[in-house]
C-alpha cells in the first residue's frame, strides 16, 4: 500500500519502516522571492499560507515548515513593553524592535536586501555591559499564550501533503548570538564577565522552558528547535559549556509528552551531528553534506549514527540553474542510498530551496525519490 507523504513522514519519527523515502521541501523563502510575496519578520501569519500549500500540493512536495506561522503568542509582564516598527531610508525599509523596560531600553534592527529577499542585520542590540541585564529582564518576562486553533488550521489545510512543524524558537544563546549580540560580541562578553553571562543563559533558558511546556500540550506531533547549529560556530565544547543542559531537559519534556523534536542545522555538521545525536533528539534537520557541506552523506550517518534522522541532502548551490543539472542528480541519488545503512532517513533541502533555484529541480527531485527512494 502506498503511504502518503505525511505516512511516511510519521513514520520514520515512529521507527518504522515507509514503503519510500519522505521528501519534503521548505520552499517558503524560494516561493516568496519567485511570487515577489511580502517576507516580513514583522509580523505573523494567523491562518494558513494557502498559496504556498497549494504550491507544495501542486507539485507534490511534502510540506513541513510554517515559517512565520503564529501558534502561540508572547506576553510581557513586569513592566516590559515591546515596540516593533518599520522606518524607511533611501528605500530601504528597516524593522526595529525595541524593548522597554524598567531597568532601561534595548533594540535591534534590520533591513531588507532585495537581491538577496533576505533581512541583513543592521544594528545589533548589545552596546554595553548593562544591555545584557536589561534583555535579562525583557526576556524572562515573557509568558506564553498557545493558539492552537491556528495549528489546527494549518495542519488541516496541508492535510495527507505532510507534517507541520512547531517551532521553539531559540534558545538563550541563539537568542545572543543571532538577535542581539552577534558572534564577536558575544565571546567577548563571555570572556570579560563570564558569570554573568552564564547566569543570564540560565534565567532565560528557564523562562524558554515555559515555552516548551506549553508546547508539551500542543497537537503536534513534531517540535522543531535550534540555534542555527554549525559546528565552526558552536562546536561540541562549547555547547556542552552554554546550551547542553537546557537541551537536554526541553527535550526530555517533550519526549515525556509524546513529542518527537527536530534541531534545525545551519552550517557545519562534523561534531554538530554528533553532539545533536547525544541530546536525544529524533532528528537533524537541513542537514547540508557536501559540496557546500562539510561531510559526505555517508559521512553523515556514520557520525549521526544509524537511529538519528538525518532530513536534507541537496546541498543549496546544487538547486540554482549555472550549476550542473547531473551533479544535482548525483546528490539526490547519493542521500537515497543512505536508506540502505538506516530508514531514519528524509529527502530534504540542506536548509531551505534558495532563492533562484530552478523549478524544474524540485519536480526532479520528487520524481527521483518516488522511483528510486522505495524500500
Amino acid at each position: 500500500m502506498q503511504l502518503s507523504p505525511r505516512e511516511r513522514i510519521l513514520h520514520v519519527y515512529k521507527g518504522k519502516i515507509p514503503d519510500a523515502v519522505p521528501f519534503m521541501l521548505d520552499l517558503s523563502h524560494w516561493f516568496y522571492h519567485k511570487t515577489r510575496a511580502p517576507w516580513d519578520l514583522s509580523s505573523s501569519y494567523q491562518e494558513p499560507e494557502k498559496a504556498l500549500i497549494d504550491y507544495h500540493k501542486r507539485m507534490g512536495v511534502g510540506f513541513y515548515m510554517p515559517n512565520l506561522a503564529a501558534f502561540f503568542s508572547i506576553e510581557h509582564t513586569d513592566g516590559v513593553n515591546l515596540e516593533i516598527n518599520k522606518e524607511f531610508q533611501a528605500g530601504k525599509c528597516e524593522i526595529v524592535w525595541r524593548y522597554n523596560t524598567p531597568i532601561g531600553s534595548i533594540e535591534r534592527r534590520r533591513i531588507w536586501n532585495s537581491n538577496t529577499y533576505s533581512w541583513s542585520v543592521s544594528r545589533w542590540g548589545f552596546e554595553s555591559a548593562n544591555d545584557i541585564r536589561v534583555l535579562e529582564y525583557a526576556l524572562t518576562s515573557r509568558r506564553y499564550v498557545p493558539q492552537w486553533d491556528n495549528y489546527k488550521a494549518w495542519a488541516d489545510y496541508v492535510g495527507d501533503i505532510g507534517v507541520v512543524y512547531i517551532p521553539a524558537g531559540y534558545s538563550a544563546v541563539g537568542q545572543l548570538l543571532h538577535y542581539w549580540m552577534g558572534i564577536e560580541r558575544f565571546v567577548y562578553a563571555a570572556h570579560d564577565y563570564p558569570n554573568t553571562m552564564r547566569e543570564v543563559v540560565k534565567k532565560i533558558n528557564a523562562n524558554n522552558l515555559e515555552c516548551i511546556d506549553m508546547l508539551c500540550s500542543s497537537p503536534a506531533e513534531v517540535i522543531i528547535m535550534g540555534d542555527n547549529f554549525s559546528s565552526d560556530v558552536q562546536p561540541p565544547h562549547f555547547f556542552k559549556e552554554w546550551s547542553q543542559n537546557y537541551y537536554f531537559e526541553a527535550i526530555s519534556r517533550l519526549h515525556s509528552a509524546g513529542k518527537f523534536v527536530a534541531i534545525h542545522i545551519d552550517g557545519r555538521l562534523k561534531g554538530a551531528l554528533a553532539m545533536i545525536r547525544a541530546t536525544g533528539a529524533d532528528c537533524a534537520d537541513a542537514v547540508t553534506p557536501t559540496p557546500m557541506g562539510d561531510l559526505t552523506p555517508d559521512e553523515c550517518r556514520s557520525e549521526a549514527g544509524p537511529e538519528l534522522i538525518l532530513s536534507g541532502g541537496v546541498s543549496p548551490e546544487l538547486w540554482l540553474p549555472n550549476t550542473n543539472i547531473e551533479d544535482f542528480r548525483y546528490a539526490v541519488m547519493r542521500w537515497l542510498d543512505l536508506r540502505k545503512q538506516s530508514p531514519r532517513l528524509i529527502a530534504n533541502a540542506g536548509d531551505q530551496v534558495p532563492p533562484g533555484a530552478e523549478e524544474s529541480r524540485i519536480a526532479l527531485m520528487r520524481d527521483l525519490v518516488e522511483k528510486y527512494g522505495k524500500y
